[in-house]
Protein backbone atom coordinates (compact mmCIF):
# COMPACT_ATOMS: atom_id res chain seq x y z
CA UNK A 1 0.00 0.00 0.00
CA UNK A 2 1.41 3.36 -1.02
CA UNK A 3 0.63 6.32 1.23
CA UNK A 4 0.90 9.78 -0.29
CA UNK A 5 2.41 12.10 2.36
CA UNK A 6 2.80 15.21 0.17
CA UNK A 7 -0.07 16.93 2.00
CA UNK A 8 1.84 16.93 5.33
CA UNK A 9 5.40 16.97 3.99
CA UNK A 10 5.88 20.67 4.78
CA UNK A 11 3.09 21.09 7.34
CA UNK A 12 4.37 20.90 10.93
CA UNK A 13 1.75 19.21 13.11
CA UNK A 14 0.17 17.47 10.11
CA UNK A 15 -1.05 13.87 10.55
CA UNK A 16 -2.17 11.06 8.28
CA UNK A 17 -3.72 7.92 9.73
CA UNK A 18 -3.85 4.65 7.84
CA UNK A 19 -5.26 1.17 8.17
CA UNK A 20 -5.10 -1.80 5.81
CA UNK A 21 -4.87 -5.59 5.71
CA UNK A 22 -1.73 -7.34 4.51
CA UNK A 23 -1.61 -10.87 3.11
CA UNK A 24 1.48 -12.71 4.38
CA UNK A 25 0.23 -16.25 3.73
CA UNK A 26 3.21 -16.77 1.40
CA UNK A 27 5.77 -16.21 4.20
CA UNK A 28 7.56 -19.42 5.22
CA UNK A 29 9.12 -20.03 8.65
CA UNK A 30 10.93 -23.33 9.21
CA UNK A 31 8.99 -25.10 6.48
CA UNK A 32 5.60 -23.84 7.71
CA UNK A 33 3.27 -21.05 6.65
CA UNK A 34 1.99 -19.71 10.01
CA UNK A 35 0.21 -16.58 8.75
CA UNK A 36 -3.16 -17.86 7.57
CA UNK A 37 -5.13 -14.78 8.69
CA UNK A 38 -4.74 -11.29 7.24
CA UNK A 39 -2.33 -9.02 9.11
CA UNK A 40 -4.13 -5.87 10.28
CA UNK A 41 -1.81 -2.88 9.91
CA UNK A 42 -2.65 0.50 11.43
CA UNK A 43 -0.78 3.63 12.39
CA UNK A 44 -0.02 7.20 11.49
CA UNK A 45 2.53 9.51 9.92
CA UNK A 46 3.05 12.82 11.71
CA UNK A 47 5.11 15.86 10.89
CA UNK A 48 7.07 17.10 13.89
CA UNK A 49 9.29 20.09 13.05
CA UNK A 50 9.47 19.05 9.37
CA UNK A 51 10.50 15.49 10.26
CA UNK A 52 8.04 12.77 9.26
CA UNK A 53 7.62 10.07 11.91
CA UNK A 54 5.93 6.81 10.93
CA UNK A 55 4.45 4.54 13.61
CA UNK A 56 2.70 1.35 12.62
CA UNK A 57 1.55 -1.83 14.31
CA UNK A 58 0.92 -5.15 12.55
CA UNK A 59 -1.40 -7.63 14.33
CA UNK A 60 -2.56 -11.14 13.52
CA UNK A 61 -3.10 -14.64 14.88
CA UNK A 62 -0.47 -17.18 13.89
CA UNK A 63 -0.92 -20.93 13.47
CA UNK A 64 2.06 -21.92 15.63
CA UNK A 65 3.66 -25.16 16.79
CA UNK A 66 5.39 -25.35 20.18
CA UNK A 67 9.14 -25.83 19.84
CA UNK A 68 9.24 -27.98 23.00
CA UNK A 69 6.22 -30.28 22.83
CA UNK A 70 5.11 -30.04 19.18
CA UNK A 71 1.54 -29.02 20.08
CA UNK A 72 -0.30 -26.80 17.57
CA UNK A 73 -1.77 -23.59 19.02
CA UNK A 74 -2.91 -20.10 18.04
CA UNK A 75 -0.61 -17.21 18.92
CA UNK A 76 -1.73 -13.57 18.99
CA UNK A 77 1.14 -11.53 17.54
CA UNK A 78 1.68 -7.79 17.51
CA UNK A 79 4.73 -6.17 15.92
CA UNK A 80 5.35 -2.41 16.27
CA UNK A 81 7.53 -0.39 13.90
CA UNK A 82 8.83 3.17 14.05
CA UNK A 83 10.91 4.99 11.48
CA UNK A 84 11.35 8.40 9.90
CA UNK A 85 10.52 9.27 6.31
CA UNK A 86 12.67 11.52 4.14
CA UNK A 87 12.84 12.64 0.52
CA UNK A 88 16.62 12.16 0.44
CA UNK A 89 19.55 11.22 2.66
CA UNK A 90 22.52 13.50 3.12
CA UNK A 91 24.93 11.05 4.77
CA UNK A 92 24.50 7.70 2.99
CA UNK A 93 22.20 4.97 4.33
CA UNK A 94 20.29 4.73 7.60
CA UNK A 95 18.25 1.88 9.08
CA UNK A 96 15.91 4.34 10.79
CA UNK A 97 15.07 6.45 7.74
CA UNK A 98 12.98 5.26 4.81
CA UNK A 99 13.10 7.17 1.55
CA UNK A 100 9.97 8.50 -0.08
CA UNK A 101 9.43 7.93 -3.79
CA UNK A 102 7.59 10.85 -5.36
CA UNK A 103 6.17 11.79 -1.94
CA UNK A 104 4.85 8.29 -1.25
CA UNK A 105 5.80 5.67 1.33
CA UNK A 106 5.41 1.94 0.61
CA UNK A 107 3.70 0.94 3.85
CA UNK A 108 3.01 -2.60 2.63
CA UNK A 109 6.72 -3.32 2.22
CA UNK A 110 7.61 -1.61 5.52
CA UNK A 111 4.97 -3.61 7.41
CA UNK A 112 6.01 -6.87 5.72
CA UNK A 113 9.69 -6.36 6.62
CA UNK A 114 8.91 -5.28 10.20
CA UNK A 115 6.60 -8.26 10.73
CA UNK A 116 9.09 -10.81 9.41
CA UNK A 117 11.99 -9.34 11.40
CA UNK A 118 9.80 -9.13 14.52
CA UNK A 119 8.80 -12.80 14.47
CA UNK A 120 9.86 -14.86 17.47
CA UNK A 121 12.61 -17.35 16.75
CA UNK A 122 11.18 -19.73 19.34
CA UNK A 123 7.48 -20.31 19.97
CA UNK A 124 6.15 -21.96 23.12
CA UNK A 125 2.58 -23.01 23.91
CA UNK A 126 3.23 -21.72 27.47
CA UNK A 127 6.22 -20.34 29.34
CA UNK A 128 6.31 -23.40 31.60
CA UNK A 129 6.02 -26.01 28.81
CA UNK A 130 7.95 -29.12 29.89
CA UNK A 131 8.36 -30.53 26.38
CA UNK A 132 8.74 -34.19 25.46
CA UNK A 133 10.71 -37.00 27.11
CA UNK A 134 13.94 -37.44 25.18
CA UNK A 135 13.68 -41.24 25.50
CA UNK A 136 10.04 -42.22 24.95
CA UNK A 137 8.57 -39.01 23.49
CA UNK A 138 5.82 -38.67 26.10
CA UNK A 139 4.35 -35.21 26.62
CA UNK A 140 5.70 -34.19 30.02
CA UNK A 141 2.97 -31.53 30.34
CA UNK A 142 0.45 -34.37 30.84
CA UNK A 143 2.50 -35.97 33.62
CA UNK A 144 5.75 -37.83 34.18
CA UNK A 145 6.71 -40.59 31.75
CA UNK A 146 7.36 -44.21 32.75
CA UNK A 147 11.00 -44.20 31.65
CA UNK A 148 13.55 -45.26 34.24
CA UNK A 149 15.87 -42.35 34.76
CA UNK A 150 19.41 -43.09 33.63
CA UNK A 151 22.10 -42.55 36.23
CA UNK A 152 24.96 -40.28 35.32
CA UNK A 153 27.96 -42.61 34.82
CA UNK A 154 30.09 -40.27 36.90
CA UNK A 155 27.79 -40.91 39.88
CA UNK A 156 27.32 -44.68 39.35
CA UNK A 157 29.67 -45.53 42.21
CA UNK A 158 27.48 -43.55 44.62
CA UNK A 159 24.37 -45.36 43.39
CA UNK A 160 26.03 -48.72 44.15
CA UNK A 161 26.69 -47.55 47.73
CA UNK A 162 22.98 -46.85 48.16
CA UNK A 163 22.05 -50.31 46.78
CA UNK A 164 24.25 -52.09 49.39
CA UNK A 165 22.36 -50.66 52.38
Amino acid sequence: MLLDVKSILHTPGGRLEFQFDLDLSDVEFSGRYPVSYPVAVSGEVRNAADVLHLDLTARTTLDAVCDRCGKAFSLETEVPCHCMLAESLENGESDEIELLEDGKADLGELARTAFILGMDTKTLCSEDCKGLCSRCGADLNLGPCSCKKEIDPRLAVLAKLLENK
